[in-house]
């Protein structure tokens, strides 16, 4: 039971149009970080990164599928994993209703792991998603872009993460972290690197989190989507708690 205080709809209103203040505030300060990141510097992808997809090999140039705009989501499934990370998946479920309106602003959206083209058929047929999923297996696009690490990597105690230096944590998935880099192809078919963004870095692309939010209990989190599930699981994790109360 939340403990509030309750009051009459004049006291209550005093203190909504103060908080309307804040929130005005906060999409000024918003506009003004969307305006800085349009106007970060640009840089040239010298590298040829060659992906498996459904429909054989594409360079990154290609994954463009004829526009000039290019996101990758870089998604958390390792080689041998049996499903992706349930973060990556929760911010996935709000992306196929997205495609028809980013394709016709220009805007390819795609997800790139370093899991099997296989393994990632398997996990999206599970999912019942559709959008584009290419495997990156044998390049070194998730390592230049710090989403995975080796062994060798994990053993010096600290990954590049976010752009700093980043303790390896014993709870983390180890190899893999999740990621969003966009990128911009011209008129002669150069490739530039525009952006990227990591950790909490994509919570806005997560509706769910938007409209929780919103509601009288918010999160209602003790660490960072702890109530997270797989949207298949949700219904056995209840009947496990109704076991274990």
């Amino acid at each position: 039971m939340l403990t509030h205080p309750v009051v009459s709809q004049e006291q209550w209103l005093p203190e909504r149009k103060a908080l309307l203040l804040r929130e005005k505030e906060f999409t000024h300060l918003r506009d003004k970080i969307n305006a800085e990141r349009l106007a970060l510097p640009w840089v040239k992808v010298e590298k040829n990164y060659v992906f498996d997809t459904p429909k054989g090999k594409k360079t990154l140039s290609e994954l463009f599928d004829g526009r000039s705009q290019l996101i990758v989501y870089h998604f958390m499934l390792g080689p041998g994993w049996e499903a992706g990370c349930p973060g990556c998946s929760f911010l996935s479920d709000h992306i196929d209703g997205a495609l028809p309106h980013l394709q016709h602003h220009d805007v390819t959206w795609t997800a790139v792991s370093r899991a099997s083209l296989a393994e990632i058929e398997a996990y999206r047929k599970r999912m019942g998603w559709r959008f584009p999923w290419v495997s990156a297996s044998g390049t070194d696009f998730n390592y230049d872009y710090h989403v995975s690490f080796t062994n060798d990597d994990l053993a010096t105690g600290k990954v590049l993460y976010n752009f700093t230096e980043t303790p390896v944590q014993s709870e983390s998935a180890g190899t893999e972290l999740p990621g969003l880099s966009s990128f911009y192809k011209d008129e002669a078919g150069e490739v530039f690197h525009t952006y990227s963004s990591y950790a909490r870095g994509g919570e806005e692309l997560i509706g769910t989190l938007m409209i929780l939010d919103r509601t009288p209990k918010g999160r209602n989190e003790k660490t960072t989507m702890d109530f997270v599930r797989r949207h298949d699981e949700y219904e056995k994790a209840a009947k496990l708690h109704d076991c274990c109360a």
